[in-house]
């Protein structure tokens, strides 16, 4: 779980540091999903650019934000056979990826190259997830 926050860590890194890159728009989105670049949104709405370069920025720190609230919950909490800190790691992400991936499926956006890292990502965290809920029922902290 751990491990998997510090991943959702990464993601937030990189797609922070794209906004600032000639790429721009997120990782695996080209032109295919968006038939035009960073220029050519900055010269058609430089204003529109600037916004969306915000909301880049912001969701990249809410991805490593959460990040790093998982990975400090795993670490800390569920290591010390804490139920409250690992439901608190499971229902972060679960909130996140319920709230942002369906948006992503009626416009096109769920490409492999966009969305392979968190599908990757999401399924190591539900293995920790899954070995640490045996690991505190073993320890007697799940009734």
């Amino acid at each position: 779980m751990a491990v998997a926050g510090l991943g959702f860590v990464g993601y937030g890194v990189i797609f922070f540091v794209r906004n600032f890159s000639d790429s721009f728009l997120e990782l695996g989105i080209g032109r295919n999903e968006v038939d035009v670049g960073k220029d050519q949104i900055r010269d058609f709405s430089p204003q529109l650019y600037d916004y969306v370069g915000h909301l880049h920025i912001a969701v990249a720190g809410f991805i490593a934000a959460a990040g790093v609230a998982v990975a400090a919950l795993a670490w800390f909490g569920v290591r010390r056979g804490e139920l409250w800190a690992w439901v608190t790691a499971v229902v972060v992400p679960v909130l996140g990826l319920a709230v942002a991936l369906p948006a992503h499926y009626p416009n096109h956006f769920d490409t492999l190259g966009h969305l392979g890292l968190i599908y990757a990502d999401t399924l190591l965290f539900v293995v920790g997830a899954a070995l640490a809920f045996v690991g505190l029922r073993e320890q007697g902290a799940v009734k």
